[in-house]
């Protein structure tokens, strides 16, 4: 069963939203209408959402056509509830690589806020930053521009599967081998998973938790067979390209020359 609907194609990239997008904008009106929105600002805030989501796009792609600078292709951009996922057919080799196709997501949304910025201080309004809970015409933009720094922030904390994750490992990358900094990161991004999943189930906070849980997953401590199976798609290609590694390679030789030896 097909999960996804076919959106097009952007630089050659297929887009897709899972159809759970459709219970985020169902929960959305919900809530507007128990809270005695009118027809209008039910409007403004399912817009508000679509524009958040132009904004994930956007994100995913710099990830994506910053691969295709080095020659690695995207299979697709998924967009879901919780953000998008593009999902590469490889991870770079070298670490200024991964470290600039990490890095290329964040700043399209740094970008957002730069040129959103003049627009919100040219406005003048005194309501431009005051209600940001609630979207409207006078705050729309202000509460886009918090989104995206938000996302920025976020997605630099180092935890895989989030950029900053990635970031991390790249950076050790340039001192250490592959291996070394997968695992370093990996330990990093295991203790921070935990501390979300508390921080996010105590602080009541949807999305901290979510994200925590999920970057737990990520690093098994759930179990593969409960992964998600994009999850496990895009961490058996890191697995795979650590393996491949030569100086891994050289180890597990050794290992298995000191265990294998006198087997039958």
């Amino acid at each position: 069963m097909n999960y996804k609907l076919y959106l097009g194609r952007i630089s050659g990239i297929k887009l897709f939203v899972h159809w759970t997008f459709l219970l985020l904008i169902g929960w959305v009106v919900y809530s507007d209408v128990r809270s005695g929105l009118d027809v209008e600002s039910i409007l403004w805030s399912v817009g508000f959402v679509f524009t958040i989501f132009g904004c994930v796009t956007l994100h995913e792609l710099g990830h994506s056509l910053m691969a295709q600078r080095y020659h690695i292709r995207t299979r697709d951009i998924t967009l879901l509830p919780i953000g998008g996922v593009a999902s590469l057919e490889s991870i770079p080799e070298k670490p200024k690589e991964e470290l600039m196709v990490a890095l290329a997501g964040p700043a399209v949304n740094v970008m957002i806020a730069i040129i959103l910025f003049p627009f919100i201080y040219m406005s003048q309004s005194p309501e431009v930053f005051e209600g940001l809970g609630g979207i409207s015409h006078s705050n729309f933009l202000a509460s886009l521009l918090s989104v995206n720094i938000s996302l920025v922030v976020f997605n630099m904390i180092p935890a895989f599967p989030m950029d900053g994750g990635r970031v991390l490992r790249a950076l050790l990358g340039f001192k250490l081998n592959h291996a070394k900094a997968t695992t370093i990161a990996a330990r990093i991004g295991q203790a921070i998973a935990v501390i979300f999943v508390v921080v996010g189930f105590y602080g009541n906070s949807f999305l901290i938790f979510f994200k925590g849980f999920e970057a737990t997953v990520w690093y098994g401590l759930m179990g593969p067979s409960k992964m998600p199976p994009a999850m496990v798609a895009r961490m058996n290609e890191d697995i795979n390209k650590v393996l491949a590694m030569p100086d891994v390679q050289e180890k597990m030789e050794q290992y298995g020359a000191e265990d294998g030896g006198g087997s039958t």
